[in-house]
């Protein structure tokens, strides 16, 4: 299964990966300028980690977030977080166009929850995913 990861995720950064996980850091800089806007720009370098390397890893809610992750998912979707969505899916529909895009379609499908609300989650290993109710 690791080997199966490692080519799908090499694909996918050939494919698709690279140019959003560029896209998603660009953002993270831009936010990072002004000091209030630096945890949004924290949340883009996550999210462009998750975009370069997506097989293998998954999103977690967090247990330990609170009412801040919520007026700053707000904020986010706002903002930000439907253009990407929209994003994600287009990327998606044009890469289900051929068989061996169809997992890469998914992976694009997979960053929509961390598009839409980047604060509150975690995005941990497959092999170690902590369930919500464990600490």
């Amino acid at each position: 299964m690791g080997l199966l990861r490692l080519i799908l995720n090499i694909i996918w950064l050939f494919v698709a990966g690279f140019w959003l996980a560029v896209g998603y850091a660009v953002a993270g800089l831009i936010c990072c300028v002004l000091i209030v806007t630096i945890p949004f720009g924290v949340a883009s370098f996550r999210m462009a980690n998750y975009a370069f390397w997506p097989f293998g890893r998954e999103l977690v809610r967090r247990s330990d977030a609170g009412a801040a992750s919520t007026v700053g998912n707000v904020i986010w979707i706002i903002v930000a977080g439907w253009w990407l969505a929209i994003g994600h899916i287009a990327t998606a529909l044009g890469l289900a166009v051929t068989i061996v895009g169809i997992p890469m379609a998914w992976a694009s499908l997979k960053m929509i929850p961390v598009a839409l609300a980047p604060f509150g989650n975690e995005i941990v290993s497959s092999e170690t995913r902590r369930e919500p109710w464990q600490i």
